[in-house]
């Protein structure tokens, strides 16, 4: 045993598998992306920024029944609603604070009418804190930039609901 070891330590054996191991992947395709220009695959279920949507006539679909602000244990959701001049109920105010969110999805599974979802819009950094105070304008915008994506993603999501 300790002639083998001594034969290892003679030919740098170590060092030669290591330069065999980096020679062999020097010649295969790269796995790395450019991550600006290219990006890799979200899953359907990816949960990020968060969006309200609206029926296709345009009506916005949240009914205001609170069960998102209910239902999210981190309290990021306020809601204030109102009736409507045709007896339905409609949000006035629709606010998520984006800091206190833990994006546990819980939001999206309550709503009876897929109004709040998370979208697939993971880049959305910002410098100050009041820019993460989403209202329900911000909302409605990027549930508009973003319907034909979370449209195919809950579909593509929907055996599964």
């Amino acid at each position: 045993m300790k002639i083998f070891k001594r034969i290892k330590h003679l030919f740098l054996y170590e060092i030669v598998c290591g330069f065999a191991l980096t020679f062999y992947y020097m010649f295969k395709r790269k796995v790395t992306l450019n991550y600006p220009y290219e990006k890799g695959p979200l899953s359907p279920r990816f949960r990020g920024e968060h969006a309200l949507r609206r029926y296709p006539n345009g009506e916005e679909r949240c009914i205001a029944c609170k069960l998102c602000e209910a239902i999210c244990p981190a309290q990021a959701i306020t809601i204030e609603a109102e009736p409507r001049e045709d007896g339905s109920r409609r949000t006035t105010r629709y606010d998520i604070d984006m800091t206190k969110c833990i994006y546990c999805g819980l939001c999206e599974e309550a709503c009876p009418v897929d109004a709040i979802v998370e979208g697939p819009n993971f880049e959305y950094a910002t410098e100050t804190h009041e820019e993460l105070l989403y209202n329900k304008e911000r909302l409605l915008a990027n549930g508009d930039r973003w319907e034909a994506e979370i449209a195919a993603n809950l579909a593509a999501d929907a055996r599964y609901r």
